[in-house]
């Protein structure tokens, strides 16, 4: 483009980046991506296992946090999953449906990607990797982007940085130095969608059970899914957890109900009246890991390790059961940003148009994906987030 002026300059070449840019090359605009990665779209080559969970069947604004839970229903309803299954299934992509509505490439990640870089190509629009922004500049008619490849400027820049989870895919925090360039209000940031931690006992317990995987229902402040849990060396993980960290704050207890289809009092109470000469371990090793019970045991019971149920009071085993259907852990924190999916919170959506995603005190300025204030549940949530706020913003820049 004529002396590195373009009518559109997107900061960020991942999901939200992408598709907002090739929207925006649709209605004839010249368009600019900057990325400073050496290529773009890392995290969606990395989603979903290498596979992208690229949307869910059943979307809705309850399958999102926000401090405004309302502003993400125009974009979600100005493009919606239908719209973009339509787009992969016109590129020919093979897909499938997981549990949950989760549609999952059946090939690779690559697929997705090369669809929207396909698409950018078709529009024209230009992709320019390893580069580094050194500042913003506000002019009067646009934006001076001062980059270590040279000055670009544009009338619209859009800001799709993403937030700070999993630093070694080129993540920073340089979307939300933007936003408070221009004076924007931030939410304070953590990790979500993240693997929990221990550093008492029960890391230890974690650490024997690596690799285990348990169907339970995990609760915290009112929230609670029914996923499977996941041991680790550093604590616990898999898609019951990563759900409800996003809910989690340092201190809270988590309630883990072990046996979510079954009345654990009643079933114990049957146990000592159908098997009085058993023992409980092996009772219940019927219905959970052999080794997760030896490690319950020795929480719980160890007193009665060798006794037959006959001789377990009524009101141990009720114990018992309580710690069974609500087994109360603290975290002692969560794996961090390392391997968070996504970052919670970021720029305060009070100061963006929840139709345009432009910014109300600063015309031209668009936030869209990750770095604003709206995260999605796990199972393809937050992709269809960066889809519809990437076009919302796409047909107004």
């Amino acid at each position: 483009m004529k002396n590195n002026i373009y009518d559109v300059i997107i900061l960020g070449g991942g999901a939200a980046g992408l598709f907002c840019a090739f929207t925006a090359g649709q209605r004839g605009l010249s368009v600019l991506v900057l990325d400073s990665s050496n290529k773009v779209g890392k995290k969606i080559l990395m989603s979903g296992g290498g596979r992208c969970n690229f949307t869910n069947l059943d979307i809705q604004a309850e399958n999102y946090l926000s401090a405004n839970p309302h502003f993400c229903k125009s974009a979600l309803n100005g493009y919606n999953q239908w719209q973009f299954i339509e787009m992969v299934e016109q590129h020919k992509i093979n897909y499938h449906e997981r549990k949950h509505g989760e549609l999952f490439c059946d090939n690779s990640a690559k697929d997705i990607l090369k669809m929207l870089t396909d698409e950018c190509a078709k529009s024209k629009v230009v992709i320019q990797t390893k580069c580094v922004i050194k500042a913003i500049k506000p002019l009067d008619s646009g934006y001076d982007v001062k980059t270590l490849l040279g000055d670009f400027h544009s009338k619209s820049l859009v800001i799709a940085t993403g937030g700070l989870s999993i630093p070694t895919m080129g993540a920073t925090g340089f979307g939300y130095e933007v936003a408070e360039q221009f004076g924007l209000n931030l939410l304070p940031r953590a990790a979500g969608l993240v693997p929990f931690t221990f550093s008492d006992k029960l890391k230890q317990i974690c650490e024997r059970l690596s690799g285990l995987a348990v169907d339970v229902a995990m609760s915290v402040s009112g929230h609670s899914f029914r996923e499977n849990l996941l041991f680790t060396h550093r604590g616990i993980s898999g898609p019951a957890t990563l759900q409800i960290s996003s809910y989690w704050r340092q201190g809270q207890v988590i309630s883990i109900n072990l046996l979510p289809d079954i009345d654990v009092q009643s079933l114990l109470l049957a146990y000592k009246n159908n098997s009085a000469k058993s023992l409980l371990r092996n009772l219940l090793s019927q219905q959970l890991s052999k080794s997760l019970v030896l490690e319950l045991q020795n929480l719980y019971w160890q007193d009665y390790a060798e006794k037959p149920m006959a001789e377990i009071p009524d009101a141990v085993l009720s114990e018992v059961a309580n710690h069974l259907s609500d087994w109360r852990l603290k975290p002692s924190g969560t794996e961090g940003y390392r391997t968070a999916e996504v970052t919670l919170c970021g720029v305060d959506t009070d100061h963006l148009s929840s139709k345009t995603m432009e910014c109300k005190t600063q015309p031209g300025l668009f936030f869209v994906g990750e770095v604003m204030d709206v995260t999605g549940h796990l199972g393809g949530y937050n992709f269809q987030w960066a889809w519809a706020s990437g076009y919302a913003a796409g047909q107004y820049v």
